[in-house]
């Protein structure tokens, strides 16, 4: 059964305990844990050994799973920290960008050599480092997706198929998807309203609202038997309500819910325990 997620980032303006307990409400089974430097670190990586214990608590007091984490960033002492964590605490998927600048050789080729180093890393702690492709960044469509698929071997590397960056890069995510799904370990969902570089309003980014055919991505997903997480990754929600924040993650977990159950991907009689 494919899970659903929240980044929680969504919450940005809130405690960790805060969002986890709206996530669980909305019906979602686990959580994504922000690390994002700049941005929301839910999970602070410079002092995770203190954290830990009481992350691992929350989670469990609204029975959510921890499904990944995004780090974002591609320095190796940040990453060490979060495979440190990671291991420790019992998130099995490190999310991060690629880095770099689109349509520059040099850049691609630093991505991906770092990349592999850092999958080799994160193998010796027995967790999963996942790459998206990022509009405007070095990896930031199919073709470079693909590159580093090939040119990375080991089995901890993996793809993060954000269906807003493809789309926004002029492409159908629905299509591109069955060509490198065979090394995709995660996805961060949304939606948006045209192909512009930004990912829009926040309430835009609500799936079902936008333009994307996330219907027809999660009927590759099944078709292509994924069975990793789908978590929803709403960015640029600063000084929204707690009310607004949560009615996007309830509202996007229906939609994704239905499709999938109407896919087969989603138990029926699925009741969210809170």
């Amino acid at each position: 059964m494919i899970k659903l997620g929240v980044n929680s980032v969504l919450f940005k303006d809130f405690d960790f305990a805060t969002a986890a307990k709206h996530i669980a409400l909305a019906g979602y089974d686990g959580v994504e844990i922000a690390a994002i430097k700049g941005m929301c670190e839910h999970l602070e990586l410079d002092r995770w050994k203190e954290q830990a214990v009481e992350i691992r608590s929350i989670a469990d007091q609204y029975g959510l799973e921890l499904l990944s984490m995004e780090v974002a960033s591609l320095d190796e002492d940040r990453l060490t920290k979060a495979f440190e964590a990671g291991a420790e605490i019992g998130i099995p998927i490190i999310n991060v960008g690629p880095g770099g600048k689109a349509g520059v050789e040099r850049d691609l080729l630093q991505s991906i050599e770092k990349l592999n180093l850092m999958s080799m890393k994160a193998e010796t702690y027995g967790l999963t480092l996942c790459v998206k492709a990022h509009v405007g960044n070095a990896i930031y469509n199919t073709p470079t997706t693909l590159r580093a698929m090939n040119e990375i071997s080991s089995q901890a590397f993996g793809i993060d198929m954000d269906p807003s960056h493809i789309y926004r890069g002029n492409e159908n995510p629905e299509e591109e998807l069955p060509k490198i799904l065979n090394r995709v370990r995660h996805i961060h969902i949304r939606d948006c309203r045209g192909r512009a570089k930004g990912p829009g309003e926040i309430q835009n980014q609500a799936c079902g609202r936008g333009d994307i055919d996330l219907y027809g991505y999660c009927q590759a997903l099944v078709d292509g038997n994924y069975s990793g997480p789908v978590c929803l990754e709403v960015i640029g929600a600063n000084q929204h309500s707690l009310a607004e924040v949560s009615i996007i993650a309830a509202e996007s977990y229906g939609y994704l819910n239905a499709c999938l159950k109407t896919l087969g991907a989603r138990s029926k009689n699925l009741v969210k325990k809170g």
